[in-house]
């Protein structure tokens, strides 16, 4: 299981943008060929015990964009639109709203228009362009230039040195924060069991995901009564037990590259209600320390999913690296095929490594650890989309 982070606004949409045109129910499970033909997914549905505290919608009911946008994208009731359209006339009053539309505070929406910074770097590149031919060194000592002036009109001095600069560009390029909406939790089995999904018979292909839908389910579960937590009170120095998460569960069958690449996104709403009724945000950072837990939750439970329905056996590989931990993959599955289907994590090193010479050339030095964790997460989630 991988975590990050949904922002307000259209942080989220990249689920609601993959969601078929037609029911899955009405498709069924598709052989091997019509697989790449037919790249649509099934609707994503509603899940977590904190769905029983939300009027009018319950645990599996399908999820509409509408919905999505009204929870994910400002923080109100999921069905805040269809509850106004409720309301009469006379019973318009702001206490009345409020009612059909709150979910606790609403989301602050932030500008992410560019900065004043990356407007001037812009323009200036503009100026030079019409006069040069422009490359990339070029670049660089214009972006270092306006970095300088803005360093200086905030600290009354230039730059003390060219690290000194280099966190000035860093920090003047960042983009401003912007509300968490909330958390996509990604679940994946091993590639062996995508293989196995991907080219067995529809009876098996169905077991398959069975086994994967109670993983997720468990995991949940175990996320809840584990890692699942609000803060309340000044600075939320007080941590505070909560009814359950309100997520949004989107199936998908395939990688971004088109390999067979079968998972789950849950998208946890930051909203969750306290025992005393109150609708407050999560404690994020609970949440990130339980992933491995999580994710080793769902490993676990697949297998044993897997082996109760289809008999499976899995085992150690042993020829991956040594350095990492251990995986468990089903026996008898040929490790050439994940290896074959894996085109998107491919692409996503290479695409690393290409922004880890860009930032070289850009900043005059390698990036720091922290820097090309960001760096990976730029390559994996650069473009919003399917993240797997």
């Amino acid at each position: 299981m991988s975590i990050h982070k949904l922002t307000a606004g259209s942080g989220y949409d990249y689920l609601t943008r993959q969601v078929a045109a037609f029911d899955v129910t009405a498709k069924g499970h598709v052989g091997l060929a019509s697989y790449y033909t037919e790249r649509g997914e099934s609707p994503g549905v509603w899940v977590g015990s904190g769905m029983v505290r939300i009027d009018g919608l319950q645990a599996g009911d399908p999820v509409t964009a509408e919905q999505m946008w009204a929870l994910f994208g400002v923080g109100m009731h999921p069905l805040a639109m269809q509850r106004l359209e409720q309301l009469s006339d006379d019973e318009l009053s702001d206490e009345n709203i409020r009612a059909a539309t709150r979910l606790g505070a609403p989301f602050k929406v932030r500008d992410t228009q560019p900065n004043r910074f990356q407007v001037e770097v812009v323009r200036r590149f503009a100026d030079l362009a019409r006069s040069t031919n422009m490359g990339t060194a070029d670049r660089r000592d214009v972006r270092a230039e306006v970095a300088r002036e803005f360093f200086q009109a905030e600290h009354g001095r230039p730059p003390a040195n060219e690290r000194e600069l280099a966190g000035a560009i860093a920090k003047l390029s960042r983009p401003p924060s912007q509300t968490v909406a909330g958390y996509d939790l990604t679940f994946s089995p091993i590639k062996s069991v995508s293989v196995l999904w991907a080219v067995a018979d529809p009876q098996v292909a169905a077991a398959v995901e069975r086994a994967h839908r109670a993983a997720v389910r468990d995991a949940l579960r175990f996320i809840e009564a584990n890692a699942l937590y609000a803060r309340e009170g000044p600075q939320g120095a007080r941590q505070v037990n909560v009814r359950g998460l309100v997520g949004a569960a989107f199936t998908h069958r395939d990688s971004r590259a088109g390999d067979p690449d079968l998972h789950t996104h849950v998208a946890v709403a930051n909203k969750v209600q306290t025992l005393g009724g109150r609708w407050l945000s999560i404690d994020g950072r609970v949440l990130f320390k339980a992933v491995v837990a999580a994710s080793e939750t769902y490993n676990t439970v697949l297998e044993h999913h897997l082996r109760d329905l289809l008999g499976v056996r899995f085992a150690e590989r042993s020829d991956l690296d040594l350095r990492k931990p251990a995986v468990r993959e089903i026996v008898g599955v040929d490790p050439e095929l994940p290896v074959r289907w894996s085109a998107r994590r491919q692409d996503i090193k290479a695409l690393s490594a290409e922004l880890a010479v860009q930032f070289q050339r850009d900043h005059g030095r390698p990036p720091t650890p922290v820097e090309a964790l960001r760096l990976a997460q730029q390559a994996t989630f650069g473009n919003p989309g399917c993240e797997a």
